[in-house]
């Protein structure tokens, strides 16, 4: 299982198109994605103080395009899954809300703990 961090304006109009493609598969080539264990520390380094945010739980075995796990530009040690190409709402198994909390931080939503 692999998690993308998304507006919630921009999945719904995902749903209405039957498809989820980000601007980064047409920019960069990929989409980006986190594990678990990364989740928190993406939202507050890139989302910090939004609270229309959901988060796409994707099954792996379901996206139709490659999934690479890439360290990121910065340089960090970490390596994220990227999936090349967009995803088939096939491929979502649970949206989950995910708001921040009042000084703006996020904390992994009790729907994911079993994740």
């Amino acid at each position: 299982m692999i998690f993308h961090i998304v507006g919630r304006g921009e999945w719904d109009q995902a749903v209405s198109k039957g498809r989820y493609e980000p601007a980064s598969v047409k920019i960069e080539g990929f989409m980006h994605c986190s594990t678990l264990a990364q989740l928190i520390e993406t939202g507050n380094r890139l989302y910090r103080g939004r609270s229309d945010l959901v988060v796409l739980c994707i099954d792996e075995e379901r996206i139709e395009f490659p999934v690479r796990r890439e360290a990121p530009a910065q340089g960090s040690a970490q390596r994220f899954p990227h999936v090349y190409g967009p995803l088939g709402l096939e491929a979502i198994t649970k949206v989950v809300d995910f708001p921040c909390e009042g000084d703006g931080s996020f904390r992994m939503p009790a729907a994911l703990n079993e994740a």
